[in-house]
């Protein structure tokens, strides 16, 4: 953190805290949504009805409950870091309006699917599409915030497609990819039958693909920005952070044998890993900037007063939300099998 003015005390310790919680709301959404995103990702490439029926059912417990962290993360940046949301939002708009738009058609396709049939082709298609935009977009964003954001005296002063450059359109198709994988992974561990197998035939190009992405993201950016370039390649950083990419081997060789293995939930639990180990890696990239390289956690947080208020709330909410979240992927455990679902 050279060249960054920090304060003292609880104006240092709670937007530390805060933007913790944050990254691992963020996080959470990434992990749990991304998986029924990568169902939906896949949704075109499997032709049978059955097997329609039966990857949706595999997420129908899940899906719309994921989607918390995504709230959380959104107000967490609201309430307790308002100039970063002054930011980014104007920034990022366009692909933030297109995710939500995405989102809705997903959920209106997921419940109205069931009822439409025989006549749901078109719930088909919004199920499919929405779940590729919202992941793209998203990926534009992330792509989009690392790029670097105008910043003028404290308020955004870029143009409406800033966002739109070459490497956030990767990061778009590298999050699809992303998604795809761990939504393959998923059906391997959740399903039965023939559609397992394909989910197996389809999670290894997805793997070489994320990691041909993981790679590219990881030779641009030191090569884009000097900042990055310094925190990963300069001595003693270089010998703290090789663990970083050692893991990321491991876990890529895990995730394969898991897909080629017996053991069907190996392959889902490796996927995750790569996806926190990709996060973990752009935080050490950014932090503590939260607008890359302009604003700080620090010079972006709101009043004590507010980040204690939602501090508070999170502390007594949080452990309902966990406590449902284990409760319901507890008690829908085990494999869904052809016939078998929950509508």
């Amino acid at each position: 953190m050279s060249g960054v003015d920090t304060p003292d005390g609880l104006a240092f310790w709670l937007p530390l805290v805060l933007a913790c919680v944050i990254a691992v709301g963020v996080a959470l959404y990434v992990i749990l949504d991304g998986f029924d995103l990568g169902v939906g990702i896949l949704f075109p490439f499997f032709r049978e009805e059955g097997e329609r029926d039966q990857m949706m059912n595999s997420v129908a417990p899940f899906w719309d409950g994921n989607e918390t962290w995504l709230v959380l993360g959104g107000n967490g940046l609201f309430v307790a870091f308002p100039l970063a949301y002054s930011i980014i939002m104007p920034a990022l708009y366009i692909p933030l309006i297109l995710m939500l738009l995405a989102l809705v058609f997903r959920g209106v396709a997921f419940e109205f699917r069931w009822v439409a049939k025989p006549r749901h082709r078109k719930w088909d298609i919004a199920f499919a599409t929405g779940s590729m935009v919202a992941g793209f977009a998203q990926g534009v964003m992330l792509g989009g915030l690392l790029d670097g954001i105008t910043v003028e005296n404290g308020r955004f002063a870029g143009a409406t497609f800033d966002f739109l450059t070459p490497f956030s359109v990767m990061c778009g198709l590298g999050l699809v990819v992303g998604y795809a994988l761990i939504g393959a992974c998923w059906l391997i561990m959740k399903t039965a039958g023939p559609l397992e197998q394909q989910a197996r035939r389809y999670a290894r190009p997805l793997l070489l693909g994320l990691l041909a992405f993981i790679a590219l993201v990881s030779l641009w950016t030191p090569l884009e920005y000097e900042r990055i370039a310094e925190r990963w390649f300069s001595f003693p950083n270089l010998l703290y952070l090789s663990p970083v990419p050692i893991v990321t081997a491991l876990l890529a060789y895990s995730c394969w044998r898991g897909i080629t293995g017996p053991y069907t939930s190996r392959a889902f639990y490796s996927a995750v890993g790569l996806f926190i180990v990709s996060f973990i890696g752009l935080m050490i990239s950014v932090l503590p900037y939260l607008v890359p390289f302009s604003v700080t956690l620090w010079d972006a947080a709101g009043a004590p007063a507010a980040q204690i208020f939602i501090l508070v709330g999170i502390v007594i909410l949080m452990p309902f939300i966990l406590g449902y979240t284990v409760f319901v992927y507890y008690t829908f455990r085990g494999k869904v099998r052809p016939g078998e679902g929950y509508h």
